[in-house]
């Protein structure tokens, strides 16, 4: 009797999905913003990298108050990106590469220059369309004082969370006053969400990832958070779960997938997420922020596979995002964690140290068992850069009195050309954010024949990936400071993190290194190596 073969693991179990922030990708029509033509462009070169998806960060209509996460429409490009017909092209021609597309979206809250909140601003207190936000009399003396004392989702901000209009009526929004936050409370803003939904898996994308997932649902009392009982009024409160199963019964209709943006410390809650009938993935913040330590390392692994485990959801890893320093930059500090609170100006760093662990990071987490996700330019080992003080455009900054350096050090338009005007990024106009000085020397086309560069490393990696296969993580014995663990296909990584070269565990085949072996054939100090036993 023929034995009928095993399913193949849905894609996105073991995906590389390459993040796509398009205002500093490509620029295709010359005006020093990112667009889709510059993508579409450059579609060949994400064919040859080999990833699996493009996830792209909003496209949508925006007024850019913060990076295009203030969404005026969403079921329009922004014109400075292209258009919705530009779009439907790009996730074919990506498709016809073998590549998927997963488009974000932002459900907490919209632009202030939504005809939902300007209609609400307009129509007045009491109206029905105030209804589909928080608006609240404020308390004091002449109701001068905001409703309640949630403080900001821009760590280090100390300024409210309301905003007064001059009717009286304050507004609520965890981030910025342009981007008010929605009342998940009301039907009519789940159904305009999941219809959002569908309009984009009709137009063939393969999944969703979900900003901020877990701040949808608020307590309708918004209480003061420093007098709130348990559960908190508006993190990860249980109303969440039946928002993202109605989400998942759309999502099952196309075959698409999810990827929530959920930063909770609990595993047990954080795992809710992740059962059968809502989320298929969220991110893994702890790898992303954990320092350079064989110990912490191995700690945040075996964390993130434990919290996965009971719901069967594969682990997502990240060293790298929008929001984030780059990986390059980070490793080469003192201290090597993430962390929004000790982000500075001017911290030491030693960019030869950074890239050398940056390549081993990456052979690290491209070996790991789930989906890695991959920061457009972390492929080309940028560094983060410093920006001038008066072109600095990211909220964070300001909102923080000047002491955090915002985000855009790691949105800076991505070099492709050595000797091009800005690097090959656009051949007419000064980019929106300015390319460093040197910038050049991490050009694409300069890295793609180089077999040592960083370029080169990714797309090696990303090819030999399967060779690990889709089976579990079984860590080996190593000394102190190495990390070396084989997967069931028989493929080991071992990294090296300890301050001595380290001995090779028993192979027949050296697949790939970050740096080369010692003249003896050991693992030097960071770096990292692939083999076969």
């Amino acid at each position: 009797m023929a034995q009928s073969r095993p399913e193949a693991a849905p894609w996105w179990r073991s995906a590389v999905i390459y993040q796509v922030y398009v205002r500093s990708f490509a620029d295709g029509d010359g005006d020093g913003t990112g667009d889709l033509a510059g993508v579409r462009a450059r579609l060949p070169y994400l064919a040859e990298l080999g990833v699996d998806a493009l996830w792209f960060t909003p496209w949508y209509v925006s007024p850019l108050k913060d990076g295009g996460y203030d969404v005026a429409d969403y079921r329009a490009i922004d014109p400075a990106f292209g258009t919705l017909a530009e779009a439907e092209k790009l996730i074919a021609e990506a498709g016809e590469l073998g590549i998927r597309t997963i488009v974000d979206i932002v459900p907490n809250h919209v632009s202030d220059q939504h005809p939902w909140f300007r209609a609400a601003r307009d129509a007045g207190p009491g109206s029905p369309e105030r209804e589909l936000f928080h608006f609240r009399p404020g308390r004091g003396p002449d109701g001068a004082l905001p409703p309640n004392d949630w403080p900001s989702e821009f760590v280090g901000s100390t300024d409210p969370v309301w905003t007064r209009l001059p009717d009286g009526e304050w507004y609520l929004h965890l981030f910025t006053p342009e981007q008010p936050d929605l009342n998940w409370a009301h039907p009519a803003v789940r159904q305009e969400h999941e219809d959002i939904l569908r309009f984009w898996f009709e137009r063939g994308v393969a999944g969703v990832r979900i900003d901020s997932a877990a701040l949808l649902a608020k307590d309708p009392e918004l209480p003061d958070l420093a007098s709130a009982p348990d559960p908190h009024p508006y993190v990860d409160r249980d109303e969440l779960h039946d928002i993202y199963r109605s989400w998942r019964a759309v999502a099952d209709t196309y075959d698409g997938v999810f990827v929530g943006e959920v930063w909770l410390p609990d595993a047990e809650r954080f795992a809710r997420y992740l059962r059968p009938d809502e989320l298929h993935t969220a991110f893994n913040f702890s790898f992303l922020s954990c320092p350079w330590d064989a110990e912490r390392l191995r700690t945040s692994i075996d964390t993130t596979l434990a919290e996965h485990a009971p719901v069967g959801a594969p682990a997502t890893w990240v060293l790298c995002n929008h929001d984030v320093t780059r990986t390059v930059t980070r490793y080469g500090r003192a201290d090597t964690g993430f962390d929004f609170a000790t982000k500075a100006f001017g911290t030491p760093t030693d960019l030869a140290l950074g890239t050398r662990r940056a390549r081993a990071a990456a052979l690290l987490s491209l070996a790991l068992p789930g989906s890695v996700y991959l920061y457009q330019g972390e492929e080309l080992g940028l560094p983060e850069a410093d920006i001038p003080l008066d072109r600095i455009q990211d909220p964070m900054h300001a909102r923080s009195g000047g002491t955090d350096p915002g985000r855009d050090g790691c949105r800076v338009p991505l070099p492709w050309g050595a000797g091009e005007p800005y690097a090959g990024f656009g051949a007419q106009a000064e980019p929106w954010l300015p390319q460093p000085e040197g910038w050049a020397a991490y050009a694409a086309d300069r890295q793609a024949d180089d077999p040592g560069s960083m370029l080169t490393l990714y797309r090696r990696a990303i090819a030999l990936r399967p060779e690990f296969g889709d089976g579990p993580l079984t860590w080996l014995p190593s000394s102190d400071g190495v990390l070396a663990f084989a997967r069931a296909s028989g493929a080991l990584c071992v990294v090296n993190l300890s301050d001595t070269p380290a001995d090779l565990p028993a192979h027949t085949e050296l697949l790939l290194f970050s740096t080369p072996l010692d003249a003896d054939g050991r693992l030097p100090q960071d770096t990292a190596v692939w083999l076969r036993v």
